[in-house]
Parts: structure tokens; sequence; C-alpha cells
């Protein structure tokens, strides 16, 4: 396929990694000249220094070849605009745009068929919000991924020293948990596990589990979590983020407090919020905290745009006497670190928007796929098709790329967690964990037999 990935930020440059190691032709446009020389050393990508937004550069990047374009600059305004050219000038099949302004994104007319005609937008504060809800509503949980429309989720958290199960096998975990869970994946020093049933379960573990939405919540207690819902909550920052967040907790009846610098957003954010208080003052002073009670609020939430800060601050919170912190994280290389020092989650709008992109790349089928950890595994969600080579055959008899697991399936509205005499039929929901380096192979195994055409 080929793509052209319009800003060389984070996402723009994972976007361009992930397509051009999967055999993709990819060409990334970028204003920044020390940016593209960096990308041109370190991706197997073609650069062309220029605005995203302008007709010459698009034709540069030969826009009547590709297949995709992806906008994801920091300007909603050249990320429509570079939609814009590829509907009108020469009818790209998929156009995704990055919309960061929080009313913006919502008017979906706009963007449909009738319109700008752009396939996929996304707002990654918003996404991010979507994280830090799911955290508050199942707590305990490090990380929370919806699949099969909701029914399954893919929960992960590091095991406590105090757990039951430290120093079990994950035989031992079968016998002794009476509902239906599947770990999929353990992350153990920095380095990813795939699990089998010696497996031995070791303090620090972060693990991530299938396990059917109705019962996250037993499971997470079975693993000695404290589950108990929000009610209080303190946001570190005044961004767009900390407004969207603020909005869907006064919806939930959950009381809220921003802390804020500027005074000129602390205004702002008052005249758009109906019950949360809004106060100026700095979200790392011991003292300010102390004064609004920190020991008394269940979670404490950093969002600012400094990531060294947010977890500066959700670490001194916790000190202080916050029951949880969330910590709002674009970088991978923190993300292990964060369940290490005592952090209770992370909001990644980076990840997130990855994710949404790639699931528009993904053949098969191939509903979702979310990145995991340090992004080295997925989780990917697809239906099974009558001509793919994972139906019909017990699992265990399917030759799967090493590293991959089958975690969960649903089935005419019916959980399943697989064992390796599980058989998957045709237009089974099914979710799984591969690594990244295996996406290609996968791909195969999901589309078509080899004896299909014979």
């Amino acid at each position: 396929m080929k793509a052209i990935v319009i800003g060389a930020g984070e996402v723009g440059y994972s976007i361009a990694d992930i397509l051009s190691r999967e055999g993709n032709d990819i060409i990334l446009v970028d204003k920044d000249e020390t940016r593209l020389k960096s990308i041109s050393e370190n991706l197997d990508v073609q650069t062309i220094l220029g605005s995203g937004s302008s007709p010459r550069i698009l034709k540069k990047a030969k826009i009547d070849q590709a297949e995709m374009i992806v906008a994801v600059t920091d300007s909603d305004e050249t990320n429509i605009v570079a939609c814009l050219i590829a509907s009108a000038k020469s009818k790209v099949p998929i156009k995704i745009a990055r919309i960061r302004t929080p009313d913006l994104d919502q008017e979906t007319a706009l963007f449909g068929k009738d319109y700008l005609n752009i396939n996929l937008c996304i707002n990654p504060e918003r996404e991010a919000v979507k994280k830090a809800i799911s955290l508050m509503e199942y707590a305990g949980a490090s990380e929370v991924m919806d699949f099969a429309d909701g029914r399954i989720k893919l929960i992960a958290f590091s095991i406590d020293r105090s757990c039951a199960m430290v120093g079990k096998n994950l035989e031992e975990f079968s016998s002794l948990y009476s509902g239906e869970a599947l770990i999929a994946s353990i992350v153990r020093n920095n380095e990813l596990v795939v699990p089998t049933g010696s497996t031995v379960l070791l303090a620090r573990d972060y693990i991530f589990t299938f396990v059917e939405t109705s019962h996250v919540t037993d499971f997470l207690r079975f693993f000695g979590k404290d589950t108990e819902r929000a009610e209080r909550v303190f946001i570190m920052g005044g961004s767009n983020t900390a407004m969207l967040l603020a909005e869907e907790l006064e919806l939930k009846g959950i009381s809220t407090k921003i802390i804020e610098k500027r005074q000129a957003q602390c205004e702002l954010l008052s005249g758009r919020l109906n019950k949360t208080i809004c106060l100026q003052g700095d979200g790392t002073s011991q003292d300010l905290l102390r004064e609004e009670n920190i020991q008394g609020v269940d979670y404490f939430v950093a969002v600012t745009g400094d990531e060294e800060a947010n977890i500066l601050g959700a670490l001194l919170a916790k000190q202080l006497g916050a029951k949880r912190a969330l910590c709002l994280i674009n970088k991978v290389d923190y993300t292990h670190l964060v369940p290490m020092i005592g952090i209770d989650g992370v909001m990644n709008p980076r990840r997130a928007t990855i994710g949404k992109i790639l699931h528009y790349i993904r053949k098969g089928k191939i509903i979702s796929s979310i990145p995991l950890g340090d992004e080295k595994a997925e989780a990917v969600e697809f239906i099974a098709l009558e001509t793919s080579e994972i139906t019909g055959r017990p699992l265990k008899k399917i030759k799967f790329p090493k590293g991959t697991i089958i975690g969960s399936i649903l089935r005419n509205d019916r959980v399943i967690i697989p064992t390796g005499n599980t058989v998957i039929v045709p237009g089974d929901h099914v979710i799984l964990v591969t690594l990244r380096s295996a996406i290609p192979q996968i791909e195969k195994i999901l589309t078509v037999k080899l004896d299909y055409f014979g």
C-alpha cells in the first residue's frame, strides 16, 4: 500500500515506522528539516520537506498514487485541508485526520461524505478521557481495553507482593480462579513473556488478561485489588483533556476540582464547566494539595503538557494520601516505569490514536488493533472468515506465529475463553495477542486458506 503521512511528530513517526516495517510504501511530509533528517536515518521511508496543506507538496508526494493519507500535524486546519486536497485532486480511498478542537471533532456530519469526506477523525484528548473514565470504572486496573462491542475487556495491572497468586503457576491459577479468564501476556523486568501453563507469577509482574466485562471487578478482587468507585477527583492541568474529563465527571455526578497555573485558562474553564471547582495554582505544591484535602481524593489525574510534571505530581499526590493517581503520558519510554513507581494508570493519547489508525490498514475483517506495553505486541480483534486458515480446526492444530495467543472469542453473544481444543467458526469475533513482528503472518492466516483456490 502507498500512504502519505503528514506530520512527523510522535504519532506520525510511529505510524510511518509501523507501516514501513510491514512492507508499505510510505512518504512522510513535514516542515521541520532537522526532524526529517533524523527520520531518514532511522526509518525506511521517503521524506519531503514542506507543508501538508500545499497542493504542490502533495503533488510531489504523488498523491495521485496514494491509497491512504494520514494527517496528524498539530494543526487541525492543515490536517483538514490535506484531506480536502486528497479528495478533490486524486480521490484517495482512505483519509484520516487528527482533530483536536473539542467542539469541532463532535461535528460528525461535517466530516461525512456530503461535506469534508474524511473517513476517520481522531481527537487524542477525547480518547485519553475515555481511558481515564474506564480506569475509574474498573478501579484496580492500570489499563482497560474494549473488544467485541464492550463484551470483552483486556485489562492490565501489576501483581502486588501481598497477592496470593505470587509464586503460583498459571495451571494453579486456572484451578483456583472460579471464573473464566486468560492471562495472555506478562511484562517482567521490561521484557515481554509469552505465558504457558508452567509460567510462575511473580511480584511486580505486569499482566494482560482477557476477561468477560461482567466479571472484571471480581477478577480484580481475586488479585487483591481495591475496586472502590470514585467519588472525588482532583485534576492537575487546565488543558482540553482536563476540560473534557471534567465534563464527563460532572455527568456522572463525581465531585471534581481542577488546578491550573494560568489565570486566563482558569476563567475559561469556569465559564465552560458547571459544577467543577477551578483553582489557580501549582499542582505540585504540597501546601496547596494539603489545603485542598488531597488525602481524601479517590483519584488524582495529571494531564498537563509536561509528562515529567505529570509523573511528579501523581507521585506527590499519592505520597500525600490520594488513593489512586493517573498520568497522561505519550512517551513509550516512560510507560513501563509507571507500574514500577506506584502510579495506578496511564492515559496515552498517542497510543489510542495509533490503534485507531491501524484499524484502517489491517486485512481479514480486522475490527481493531491496540498496541500493548512497549508496543512490541498488539491485541487484535477480527471476524473469522470461512476462507481463513484459522477456522474449522482445533486451535492446537493451527501453526500460529511464535508469541501468539488466542485470548477470547465472542460467538452469538456468548463469550468463550478458549482452550487448545476450541474450534473457531466463521463469524466468530476473535481477539488475540501477538508480537508486532508477526502481524504480516497473522494477516495471511486470517484471510484465505492455502487450498481455497485449488
